[in-house]
């Protein structure tokens, strides 16, 4: 055993132990309101229909989902047998405590402060940014799928603590 430093590793930990981005589903229990990856992208099922073939032919799925991220619309079709990847979509409140630089300052429950997720452009963030200056508490609910993680929604906090 002389050589047992090389077997010595330290690990960081990456806070979301090691689990996947997305994990297979098979297409026909695929329903409307659900997440499925298309075109690399995670997305929200918004319509689906199962279509029966020829003789020999399997059924396919066409399915139509909308980006829970930037909204934009995709279409796919795939045989009711096989697997697609489905994303692992998680969704978390934070308190605002400020917003610098396009960012928003974040704090978990826990007393964890969040600095890494940008205000959201468009309405949602000018609205955001209107509510908080006019001094409300504000809570900001954060989705993260597939790497991505993006302010969709706000709502002024409960009076007298949580």
């Amino acid at each position: 055993m002389a050589d047992d430093a090389q077997h010595e590793h330290e690990f960081e930990a990456a806070g979301d132990s090691g689990a996947s981005a997305t994990y297979p589903l098979q297409c026909s229990a695929l329903r409307k309101g659900g997440f499925v990856v298309m075109k690399g992208r995670p997305c929200k099922v918004i319509d689906m229909s199962t279509s029966k073939t020829g003789k020999h032919g399997h059924a396919k799925v066409n399915y139509t989902g909308t980006d829970i991220f930037n909204g934009r619309k995709y279409e796919d079709m795939s045989p009711s047998t096989h697997n697609v990847d489905v994303p692992n979509v998680a969704r978390a409140e934070y308190l605002l405590i400020d917003i610098a630089d396009d960012f928003l300052s974040l704090m978990e429950d826990g007393g964890d402060m969040k600095e890494d997720v940008k205000v959201p452009e468009g309405e949602l963030g000018d609205k955001l940014r209107e509510e908080f200056s006019g001094g409300k508490e504000i809570l900001v609910t954060i989705l993260k799928a597939m790497g991505i993680e993006a302010a969709i929604s706000f709502k002024e906090a409960p009076k007298g603590g949580q």
